[in-house]
């Protein structure tokens, strides 16, 4: 079944359609084999320079370093490009933070990303803010990042 509207926002509910398809708010890609691939969700979307990028795809690459445990991305404010995305790493155990190993991993993520997608700054974390269903919370990073109120954080992880 499906809900019939936001209460007292109408037009935020019909934004949510495109005829009789519902709009998920999920990004996905085709590729040239017709496979569809998740790129992220439109809200979290960074727009850096006239180019749209997924967090989770920057994620996904930086993960893939032998030091990166976990990494959480977001769109930080930039006079010129709009944003630049900015990485939130937490590294394995046996792994120390240094500048070295931030200029390995922007190294890392320019090879796999480009330049254009590629985070222009990593700070190094020993926790990210999650759901309590293990979700990084993105827009509290984003609100920590900006020096902003955090708002309602109910849905946070108490570890987190």
């Amino acid at each position: 079944s499906m809900f019939r509207g936001y209460l007292g926002q109408e037009e935020r509910y019909r934004k949510c359609f495109a005829g009789d398809y519902y709009l998920t708010g999920d990004l996905v890609r085709r590729d040239a084999e017709g496979y569809f691939w998740f790129v992220g969700r439109v809200d979290d979307l960074i727009k850096s320079a006239g180019h749209l990028i997924g967090p989770f795809e920057v994620e996904s690459i930086l993960m893939e370093h032998p030091a990166v445990a976990e990494a959480g991305v977001i769109g930080k404010p930039d006079p010129v490009a709009g944003e630049v995305v900015k990485a939130f790493v937490l590294l394995k155990p046996g792994f120390g933070e240094s500048e070295s190993l931030r200029m390995e991993l922007l190294g890392h993520a320019r090879k796999r990303l480009g330049a254009v997608v590629a985070p222009k700054e990593i700070a190094f974390v020993s926790t990210l803010p999650r759901t309590r269903s293990g979700k990084i919370l993105r827009r509290l990073l984003k609100t920590r990042e900006l020096g902003l109120p955090e708002g309602d954080t109910s849905v946070l992880d108490d570890s987190g």
